[in-house]
């Protein structure tokens, strides 16, 4: 027999009244062959032979007592699963089924007592799809593959078709479609979720032996059924077919990746209707990929007739279907309509909703797993692509081709369609967006309440051009600095390790001692007798953590983390340049602008005679404090030493040659805070090289000392005394920056050997630095362009003034000690204030290669926090941005 879900609604039913009638006949006609009859429904209902006995002996109740005895001693109602649903050859009136291949299982029968007669034993029965299981978990068994595999697979495709007005599943075996919708979407699903949970419970035999006779059948070109006919009941579905294998992945720890995210945000973005629902909100309407949402619903009487009185039209680009799961008192399809076209994050909770009701998504076993949680920011992702106009095929094309964050195409983990990034903390890691620049969602407005959410998923994924680091490339040797000894010794973790070092640890001995013993010193102070709240300890630690060392970090042990460096290390230029390179990509930075010396011995040789080959993730910058101070002394020695003539253009060419070599992004100009420039000639011209009026001006040094203006590369650069009289500043320096339209850059406030015993560790701030000298530059030279940052939190003001008041000044960053989070978050603010968005809110100003980790991690989220508030501010005034506005 066959009868469906609405045949075994109840006793009453037609079907199962029939069923009654024909089993009274035959208990008139029974022998006492020790037979049974046996009842097997021929349709795919759950426990199918369970109901139909109980609906049976429950109407028995109303027959005589040899009914009752008859179907409770001589009947049996077996359990069955039927694979064998096919739609009609066309022009058969439904009469004829199309001819796809026999399945392995057409029909399983559950026969644990024995009851069939024998011939349904016979091995042959097997070629006929006729399978005979003794016990219940054997059958179990195959109606969870079958739901899983066959139906699971039919329901992933099957949105997704429909909304590309593609009718029939046949379009799986059309040669075009093979390699996008079977290769590489359908067989990733199975592969890499419906496998990783099914063959632990099933055995990989039968498994996988499920999923070749499924995947037979998909491509025959006669098996295809009606896309839009597999579409209906759509909303319980995801929890019947996908539901099982979602909980066990997640269960299990193991990865949710694109196919299944993808498979379920089709079948969300096909419950979104665009229009109020009809019947009294039975039926909702839809509308098909490369149709507009704002579309009436038109052409009705072309419509076409699909299932259950539902209807579809492509010429018009619509169609109809129900919904029956609700939460919060309304259909899932009522929240998806109010909430079409918003970002990500306002899907998030409706989905979440869905996905836990029992009529829905039935994942209420893992709902309080963070898995599920990343699992619902995903399909919210996607979801708000599809409903705003990126189409099903659009994005499929774009997760087979790899683009953006699908780095392993439909094996991409789902954690990658991230979006939402709250609650904001103290860190941000950088990641790829999910949101490509081209699409729809892009000039989406964004509300109010989806702000937060966006700026921080906007700020996270913005690749980094870091204007001013220390930083030099794995080519350079023993220049380039990297590892956990570099990065607890840098000059902030002394200085902090001294403020509570033993008295007999002088910074004489601390310095006698070789790196690893002076590291170790300073983990043992910092990290182990105290707490390392400070910012620079904190951000060791985060380095570390970003570099996945969380369980040598959690147990204290250095030399387990010194271990995961060595195997870089021990690796040596290729393995130093696999690390730096792993360091750009991690913190989103696209490239670092280096600080190059040309006078400085050690680098020079990389330079000269034969630029060193090294990676596009370095750019340069050219250091030219000489020329700037006007130290005659260094640029005479510099021309002699290169065969150039002691002349003004001598100079302009040393300079030009520097350029070609370096190809700099700017020139960086940095002297000591007490340079005096002595008087002396070049080429007979006669320069007094200190500005007497400049040193007359409030914030000016008292005391300044006869020095050599030599570029220390230990030093932290900071110009603080510019001789603006110097030819070598306005005939040279300034000269060939306009003819290479190249930048100045400037680093203000640094006061030197304010503790000389502990070397760069113990150079100070200058509470006020003289901004003048910057004023007068750029009213000076204004075709030069300045970058200046201010080493004083009491400079931050004015210079934002300045900024505003000449176009070629452009203030950057949060220098040394004003790189913490509070005051960046400060001067952050007042800059946005002040200047809008015409500044540049960072720089690492990194000498160590791990520190970009820490240093744009822990300012992404300060900055972040700050437009958030901003955006807000900017909402309330009634302007909407939309993300593509956020984004630039």
């Amino acid at each position: 027999m066959g009868v469906t879900e609405a045949g075994l609604a109840s006793a009453n039913t037609p079907a199962m009244k029939s069923l009654m009638d024909l089993l009274k006949v035959l208990a008139t006609k029974r022998r006492d062959a020790g037979n049974k009859i046996c009842i097997i429904d021929m349709d795919n209902v759950p426990n199918n032979g369970d109901t139909i006995r109980s609906h049976l002996l429950n109407a028995a109740k109303r027959e005589d007592d040899s009914i009752r005895l008859f179907i409770e001693n001589f009947t049996v109602c077996l359990n069955t699963m039927v694979d064998r649903i096919t739609s009609a050859r066309p022009g058969s009136d439904g009469m004829v089924p199309r001819g796809e291949p026999l399945p392995a299982k057409a029909l399983v029968i559950l026969d644990p007592d024995g009851d069939l007669p024998a011939a349904f034993r016979d091995s042959s029965m097997a070629t006929c799809g006729v399978i005979v299981r003794s016990t219940k978990q054997q059958l179990d068994a195959d109606v969870a593959l079958k739901l899983r595999i066959a139906n699971g697979t039919h329901t992933a495709v099957a949105h997704a078709l429909a909304l590309q007005k593609l009718l029939l599943t046949d379009h799986l075996a059309s040669p075009s479609a093979n390699n996008l919708w079977m290769e590489s979407y359908l067989e990733s699903l199975v592969q890499h979720q419906i496998f990783a949970a099914a063959i632990p419970l099933f055995g990989e035999e039968e498994t996988e032996a499920a999923w070749k006779d499924w995947k037979g059948r998909l491509i025959h070109p006669h098996f295809g059924l009606s896309s839009f006919f597999i579409t209906q009941n759509g909303a319980a579905k995801a929890g019947i077919r996908w539901g099982p294998t979602i909980v066990e992945l997640i269960s299990n720890d193991k990865p949710i990746t694109v196919a299944m995210v993808f498979a379920y945000s089709a079948l969300v973005r096909w419950l979104t209707p665009k229009h109020e629902s009809k019947n009294n909100g039975e039926v909702f309407i839809g509308w098909l990929d490369s149709t507009s949402p704002s579309v009436g619903v038109e052409e009705e009487d072309k419509a076409v007739s699909y299932a259950d009185g539902l209807r579809y039209n492509l010429g018009a680009g619509w169609y109809e279907f129900k919904c029956a799961c609700e939460v919060r008192g309304k259909p899932v399809s009522t929240w998806l309509q109010e909430i079409a076209g918003s970002q990500p994050t306002a899907y998030c909770d409706v989905i979440r909703e869905y996905m836990v009701t029992s009529s829905g998504g039935d994942l209420h076993d893992v709902a309080s797993m963070p898995a599920f949680d990343t699992f619902v920011y995903a399909v919210a992702t996607v979801v708000a692509r599809m409903v705003v106009g990126d189409s099903t095929w659009q994005l499929m094309q774009e997760i087979q081709n790899r683009e953006g964050i699908y780095v392993d195409g439909f094996e991409t983990n789902c954690v990658a369609l991230v979006d939402a990034h709250l609650p904001l903390r103290c860190t941000l890691q950088y990641k790829t967006t999910p949101i490509p620049s081209d699409s729809c969602l892009m000039d989406a407005v964004v509300s109010r309440e989806a702000i937060a959410s966006v700026v921080c998923s906007e700020v996270a994924s913005a690749e980094v051009v870091d204007l001013h680091t220390h930083l030099l490339p794995p080519t350079h040797g023993a220049l380039c600095l990297w590892g956990i000894d570099e990065l607890l010794t840098y000059h902030y973790l002394v200085a902090e390790y001294f403020m509570t070092s033993p008295a007999e640890v002088s910074p004489e001995k601390f310095y006698s001692m070789d790196k690893q013993s002076q590291a170790d010193l300073i983990w043992n102070a910092l990290f182990i007798d105290r707490s390392p709240v400070s910012e620079a300890c904190r951000g060791v630690l985060t380095t570390l953590i970003a570099l996945g060392m969380q369980e040598c970090v959690q147990s204290r042990d250095l030399e387990a983390i010194r271990r995961c460096y060595a195997s870089y290390r021990d690796r040596g230029l290729e393995g130093a340049e696999e690390f730096s390179e792993r360091i750009y990509k991690t913190s989103g930075v696209r490239y670092a602008i280096m600080t190059n010396i040309p006078f400085d011995m050690n680098e020079a040789t990389y330079w000269k005679p034969n630029r060193a080959n090294y990676s596009k993730r370095y750019r340069s910058a050219l250091r030219v404090d000489p020329l700037l101070s006007g130290d005659y002394k260094t640029i005479e020695a510099s021309l002699a030493a290169s065969g150039y003539p002691l002349t003004l253009e001598g100079a302009k060419e040393y300079l030009r040659e520097w350029c070609d070599v370096m190809n700099p992004e700017y020139m960086m100009a940095s002297t000591p805070h007490d340079f005096v420039f002595e008087e002396g000639t070049l080429a007979g011209f006669v320069n007094d090289g200190v500005n007497k009026e400049a040193m007359k001006l409030p914030g000016a040094f008292a005391d300044v000392s006869v020095a050599t203006a030599a570029c220390d590369p230990q030093q932290e650069d900071s110009p603080t005394l510019i001789d603006e009289n110097s030819d070598f500043l306005s005939k040279v320096l300034m000269q060939v920056c306009e003819e290479r339209d190249l930048p100045v850059a400037l680093k203000i406030g640094a006061h030197r050997g304010v503790n000389s015993t502990l070397r760069s560790a113990g150079d100070g701030v200058v509470a006020f630095a003289d901004a003048g000298v910057l004023a007068r530059l750029c009213a000076r030279f204004p075709k030069v362009r300045f970058l200046a940052t201010f080493l004083s939190r009491n400079n931050q003001h004015e210079a934002c003034v300045l900024a505003s008041k000449f176009r070629n000044l452009h203030i950057y960053g949060c220098w040394w000690s004003c790189n913490n989070p509070s005051i960046i978050r400060e001067i952050t603010q007042m800059r946005v204030e002040m200047l809008g968005t015409a500044f540049t809110a960072q720089h690492s100003d990194a000498r160590v290669l791990d520190q970009l980790l820490y240093k744009w991690s822990h300012s992404r989220a300060v900055i972040a926090s700050v437009l958030r508030e901003e955006y807000s501010k900017l909402s309330e005034t009634g302007w909407r941005a939309t993300r593509a506005e956020i984004r630039r």
